[in-house]
């Protein structure tokens, strides 16, 4: 049976599940059709239906009708999605993200009780355990970048902005032959590879056992100038200080951004510059229930702006560049999920169908944040003074922050 609903006249569904689920979907005004664990068909808004949710539990039904709820049925297997998934997130802000104590009694201990570098370790373990042939199905084919490329127009390709992001770092950090830069997380060797071939020696720092054997193969196979090392940034010790730091899509695995800031400080020359490109939110720590649970362990955070410009300008830093690249972070994002929905039967027939469906979630809604500005995206660029800076004490913070209350 199906039952068509619309706002000035509605029909009620024979289960009181789908009365609450017709309540949600009302203020969406989203062509769409809910199939219910009884069989019967509920559509919603006018016109064609953009997706198709099938519920096949009643159990979903009778939860609240929350981000992670929904999230984590659909990943189980208690849902299903059909159509157009971008609509489906169109629905996202009719939905709460509850707190649930059990997380956030473990994010308080990874925050307080457990050390950074310990933490960072069990995080990219926890998210990179999938092999390079995983990420490699989706991301950009050319310089294999996990974080987002720069856009000249909007039909480019993922592979051209990967290359327009490589040339506005090269450009930004003024790197020329001869130049040490140490590259903060080496990913696939996307840096050596391109700065290498202009003559820069690049160290690459990384966290994961595929990412330091990829670069190591790399380094052999093409004799450029470079060196790998499997240890985290806040551990490294150079024996000599670096030209330029590059860090892509990194700090937001570094949340303490005084201690990052301290690290640079003493890793890079007088003069030095730092290029730094992440995913951004206006409060730092927030992420959805899901994100944490399924993609995201630990206190990973996505950029607070604000935050990081105060420790480098405390630390000793002049910030010479900031840009916003949220619609760059949104068409890599939707490059990415169009590509990882292409290779559907190979992610499935190798890692099985819950991680598909999580991941599916996480490149479509991210992609869908950026979209919306939930989520935005920016690159800096900041200069190292030749003097540390006077990084104000802790009364003093404490009297700027009450006095910013007035």
């Amino acid at each position: 049976m199906t039952t068509s609903l619309s706002l000035e006249k509605r029909a009620v569904p024979a289960s009181r599940s789908g009365e609450r689920l017709l309540r949600l979907l009302d203020g969406a005004g989203i062509a769409c059709e809910v199939e219910l664990p009884s069989g019967e068909v509920v559509r919603c808004g006018e016109g064609q239906p953009r997706f198709r949710a099938v519920f096949h539990s009643d159990r979903v039904l009778r939860r609240s009708f929350d981000e992670f709820a929904l999230g984590q049925a659909y990943v189980e297997g208690d849902l299903d999605l059909e159509g157009d998934l971008w609509s489906v997130f169109d629905v996202r802000d009719r939905l709460q993200d509850r707190a649930r104590l059990a997380p956030l009694l473990s994010f308080l201990v990874n925050l307080f009780l457990i050390a950074p570098t310990r933490l960072n370790r069990k995080s990219i373990a926890f998210h990179y355990s999938f092999g390079d042939d995983f990420y490699h199905s989706f991301i950009d084919t050319r310089y294999h970048f996990y974080s987002h490329g720069i856009f000249h127009a909007e039909t480019e390709t993922l592979e051209e902005s990967s290359e327009h992001k490589l040339e506005t770092m090269f450009a930004g950090l003024r790197l020329a032959p001869g130049m040490r830069l140490l590259d903060i997380g080496g990913g696939w060797g996307g840096v050596t590879r391109y700065c290498g071939a202009r003559g820069i020696h690049v160290t690459s720092l990384t966290l994961a056992q595929d990412s330091y054997r990829y670069i190591r193969n790399l380094l052999d196979s093409t004799g450029l100038p470079g060196e790998v090392h499997l240890q985290d940034f806040l551990e490294h010790r150079p024996e000599r200080p670096y030209d330029a730091i590059v860090i892509y899509g990194v700090i937001e695995h570094i949340p303490n951004y005084r201690r990052f800031c301290a690290r640079a400080w003493e890793c890079l020359a007088p003069g030095g510059r730092i290029y730094m490109d992440a995913s951004a939110s206006l409060e730092k720590y927030v992420m959805s229930a899901f994100t944490r649970h399924y993609i995201w362990h630990g206190t990973h955070t996505f950029l607070a702006l604000p935050d990081v410009v105060q420790e480098l300008l405390w630390h000793g830093f002049e910030v010479e560049e900031v840009k916003r690249e949220t619609r760059d972070y949104e068409l890599t994002m939707r490059h990415w999920a169009e590509r990882f929905d292409g290779a559907r039967d190979f992610i499935v027939g190798r890692w099985g169908e819950k991680v598909y469906r999580a991941f599916r979630i996480y490149l479509w809604g991210g992609a869908h944040a950026m979209h919306t500005d939930l989520l935005q995206a920016y690159h800096l660029v900041a200069r190292r003074h030749d003097e540390p800076g006077l990084r104000p004490g802790l009364g003093r913070r404490v009297r700027n922050f009450v006095r910013g209350l007035k």
